[in-house]
C-alpha cells in the first residue's frame, strides 16, 4: 500500500505541473494586458504602468513567469493580487466558508442520494422507484439558479423559514438552504448511478450464495451488496467534492455567500490574473488529493482489490 501511495504521489506531479501551466497560460495570454485593465478607460502613465507590470514580473517571458510563481508557490507564497492584498489572505477568507458550504452539500448528497438511490434499486419497479426517478430527473433538469430562485421564494418569502440570503457565512445554518440547491444536481446523480449499481449487484451470483446460505436480509444488503456498490458511487462523490468548491459560483452569487465561487468571479471579471491562478491551484491539489483517497478506499469497500 505504501509504495502504491508514493507511486501516486510521483504521478501527480507532471499533471500538477500540467494542469498549473494550462490554466497560467490562460489566464496570462488569453485576456490581453490585465495591467492596462487596472486603469480602464483613465489614461496611464508610461512609468507608474512600466513599475507595475516589473512588480508582477509580467515584464519577463511567459515561461519565466510561470518559473517564478512555482518557486514562490513551493515556498507558500500565492503572489499578490493587483489590489494589494496576499491571494493566500483572500483564499484565506474565502476557503473555510466554501468548505463549509461544501461540507453541507456532499452530506445532503450522502445522507439524501445514497438512501434513495438503495431504496429504488431494492424495488425496482415499485412506485417508490418511479417517483425517486421522476424527481431526479425534475431535478437534473432544472438549472441551478432556478433552483435557487424557487427554493428562496418557497422557504424564505412565503414560509419564512430562512432569510433570502446569507447574512453571516460563518453561521452554517444560513448554509443549508444554498447547501441543499448546490447540491441537488450531485444528489440526483447520486441517488440515479447507486440504483443502477444495486440493481446491476442484485443479480450477481455472489448475492445468490449469500441469500442461499441464509444470512439475515440486512447483513446481505449492508456487508454484500451495500459496499460492492458503493465503488462506482465513491468514484462519484471524489471528484464531486472538488467540483462543489469550484463550480458553486452561481449558488454563491445568488445567496451572496463570501466564498471561494464568488472570490473567483470577482477575480475573473477583473482580470485579477494572480487570484484565479492561486485559485484554482488549490482547487487542483483538491482535486487530485481527493482522487487518491477515492483509490484508497477501494480497497476498503472490496477486499478483493489490493494495492502492491
Amino acid at each position: 500500500m505504501g509504495t502504491y501511495v508514493l507511486r501516486r504521489i510521483l504521478q501527480m506531479i507532471p499533471v500538477f505541473i500540467g494542469a498549473t501551466l494550462l490554466i497560467f497560460l490562460m489566464v496570462y495570454t488569453l485576456p490581453g494586458d490585465p495591467i492596462a485593465a487596472l486603469y480602464g478607460d483613465k489614461a496611464a502613465d508610461p512609468a507608474q504602468v512600466a513599475q507595475l507590470r516589473h512588480l508582477y514580473y509580467l515584464d519577463q517571458p511567459i515561461w519565466k513567469q510561470y518559473l517564478h510563481y512555482m518557486s514562490q508557490l513551493l515556498q507558500g507564497n500565492f503572489g499578490t493580487s493587483f489590489t494589494g492584498r496576499s491571494v493566500t489572505d483572500l483564499m484565506g477568507d474565502a476557503f473555510p466558508v466554501t468548505i463549509r458550504l461544501a461540507l453541507v452539500a456532499f452530506v445532503c448528497e450522502i445522507f439524501i442520494g445514497l438512501p434513495l438511490g438503495l431504496l429504488s434499486g431494492l424495488y425496482r419497479g415499485s412506485m417508490l422507484d418511479t417517483v425517486v426517478l421522476i424527481i431526479t430527473l425534475v431535478v437534473i433538469s432544472i438549472p441551478v439558479f432556478v433552483l435557487a430562485y424557487i427554493a428562496q421564494t418557497v422557504f424564505a418569502t412565503n414560509l419564512g423559514w430562512v432569510t433570502p440570503t446569507v447574512q453571516d457565512s460563518t453561521d452554517i445554518t444560513q448554509l443549508i438552504l444554498p447547501g441543499v440547491v448546490l447540491a441537488s444536481l450531485s444528489l440526483a446523480f447520486v441517488a440515479r448511478l447507486t440504483r443502477t449499481s444495486i440493481g446491476e449487484n442484485l443479480r450477481a451470483d455472489y448475492m445468490r450464495t449469500a441469500v442461499a446460505k441464509g444470512l439475515p436480509r440486512r447483513t446481505v444488503i449492508i456487508r454484500h451488496l451495500l459496499r460492492n456498490s458503493l465503488i462506482p458511487v465513491v468514484t462519484f462523490l471524489g471528484t464531486d467534492l472538488g467540483a462543489l468548491m469550484g463550480g458553486a459560483i452561481v449558488t454563491e452569487g445568488i445567496f451572496n455567500v463570501k466564498g471561494v465561487g464568488n472570490l473567483l468571479y470577482q477575480a475573473i471579471s477583473h482580470k485579477e490574473g494572480p487570484t484565479v491562478v492561486g485559485v484554482v491551484t488549490v482547487l487542483v491539489i483538491v482535486y487530485l488529493v481527493a482522487s487518491l483517497v477515492v483509490d484508497l478506499l477501494y480497497a476498503v469497500l472490496d477486499p478483493r482489490i489490493r494495492y502492491a
